[in-house]
């Protein structure tokens, strides 16, 4: 427990904040779309680069010096192009009203969209690969404070989706989803900015 609580807390903190990946988890938690396969997505990614960190593979982007301006740059061409989609929706409103139609999107193209916001954030790396990972060989058992990271990227995401829907009956007022999808272009040119100017 002396690893798994302080793993879980850092872990959950990382998560918090609003991001690309958050903010399409709670579209999607609001349309009521794909909800448990968008959630599983999320959470067996974060799973996937905390096993990674908590084993050792920070030090990678060390020996690849390609790899984190290729992440960077191509993170950021993605999230502005995806900014601009939800800019345009917001822009002619009224496209996306029915909170549990879903918006049209199938399976496949919601998950590698989802894929693309996940893996090709380079602060996703930072956050768990690099600092969880570094974080992680402070504590005499690294595997509990790995396994404390994950349950929380599990309990954050599913969460999100699920908890989305107590915010239907606010959602059903199209101006409501025009400032959501404004918000969510905002968001995305922010840190595609970001990753732009680092």
């Amino acid at each position: 427990m002396s690893s798994f609580l302080p793993g879980f807390a850092l872990s959950l903190t990382l998560i918090l904040a609003i991001g690309a990946q958050n903010a399409f988890v709670l579209r999607q938690g609001l349309r009521q779309a794909h909800v448990f396969w968008v959630c599983m997505t999320c959470a067996l990614s974060d799973a996937v680069l905390i096993a990674a960190g908590v084993a050792g593979f920070g030090g990678l982007a060390e020996h690849l010096p390609w790899f984190e301006p290729l992440m960077r740059y191509g993170g950021a061409a993605f999230l502005i192009w995806y900014g601009a989609q939800n800019a345009l929706s917001a822009w002619r409103g009224g496209a996306a009203l029915a909170v549990a139609g879903g918006d049209g999107a199938g399976l496949g193209a919601t998950i590698l969209t989802l894929l693309a916001l996940t893996w090709l954030n380079p602060h996703v790396y930072l956050d768990t690969v690099v600092l969880l990972g570094s974080i992680s060989a402070q504590y005499p058992d690294r595997l509990a404070f790995g396994a404390g990271a994950v349950l929380a990227s599990f309990c954050f995401f599913f969460s999100l989706g699920f908890g989305a829907r107590l915010l239907g009956p606010l959602f059903a007022n199209p101006r409501s989803w025009q400032v959501l999808d404004a918000v969510i272009a905002l968001t995305m040119w922010a840190i595609a900015l970001r990753l732009l100017l680092m």
